[in-house]
């Protein structure tokens, strides 16, 4: 098994930008959303229409999984395929008006686009934090490593000790 700090974690997470965001709907069924994030100070944020399936499901129920993956190549040869590195966690998500989120965030969010008065109106924040423990496949080994589940696999606290 990896031996990963959460630092380590952490720091793989920043460099990301995308996740398949997990929650469960009203009616108890399972519903996955690929969305796009930035993470900041222990928590991931996620921007979204406050209309969006996602946000009806969340405050439904709180709750949510995160997978992100993590795209691994050979250097000098694209075109061998290899799976992705992953991160997986619980969390729990809270829906925040735009106003209630950091500007600094915000704006890693927009990726520097300017936001009109009326798109601001129909957009909240999705803030994710991570519960209990991260769990990874293929981060902080080498290639040939992820070949064997068992010394690929790691797990990490989601908090530092």
């Amino acid at each position: 098994m990896a031996t990963l700090t959460s630092q380590q974690v952490w720091q793989a997470l920043e460099k990301e930008s995308f996740a398949v965001l997990g929650m469960v709907s009203a009616r108890n069924e399972a519903r996955t959303a690929g969305i796009v994030y930035v993470a900041r100070a222990g928590k991931l944020y996620i921007s979204s229409r406050k209309e969006a399936w996602k946000v009806r499901h969340i405050g439904q129920n709180r709750h949510v999984s995160l997978t992100v993956p993590i795209a691994k190549r050979i250097p000098f040869m694209p075109w061998i395929k290899i799976p992705a590195a992953t991160i997986s966690f619980a969390g729990e998500a809270v829906v925040r008006a735009l106003d209630e989120v950091d500007d600094g965030i915000l704006q890693a969010l927009m990726r520097g686009l300017h936001t009109d008065p009326e798109v601001r109106q129909t957009t909240c924040v999705i803030e994710v934090t991570p519960v209990r423990d991260f769990v990874t496949y293929g981060v902080g080994v080498p290639l040939m490593t992820m070949r064997d589940p068992q010394q690929a696999r790691g797990r990490a606290p989601v908090a530092s000790n």
